[in-house]
């Protein structure tokens, strides 16, 4: 059986629900690792380093938020598109800010 654009319809099954489930997770997992990054910031003293570490994580975690949100919208129609190539270099940014955030505060933070 076709649809009446010639294509045959689409039975999404679990899939979208599925994919919003793991990118649920992979905030949470974020926000695990900006929350540990912001602890040994302030485990060991302010310091600029620290400071700086602890924005940097912030505004990573708030940015993956962001986009995390945007595409679990987007996964909310019955014909949900593919996600784009800015949302995925969106969130490995966010990932490479956390990881050189992370950096900062491991190896400038005070000892």
């Amino acid at each position: 059986m076709t649809a009446p654009g010639g294509d045959t319809p689409r039975d999404p099954g679990l899939q979208p629900e599925r994919t919003r489930l793991a990118w649920r997770r992979t905030t949470l997992a974020f926000a695990v690792a900006a929350l540990l990054a912001g602890r040994e910031a302030l485990l060991h003293g302010v310091s600029p380093a620290g400071l700086l570490g602890l924005s940097l994580c912030a505004l990573a975690w708030l940015a993956f938020t962001v986009a995390t949100q945007r595409r679990i919208a987007a996964l909310g129609s019955a014909r949900p598109a593919a996600m784009t190539a800015g949302t995925a270099a969106w969130a490995v940014l966010c990932v490479v800010v956390l990881a050189v955030a992370g950096a900062l505060l491991v190896f400038l933070g005070p000892r």
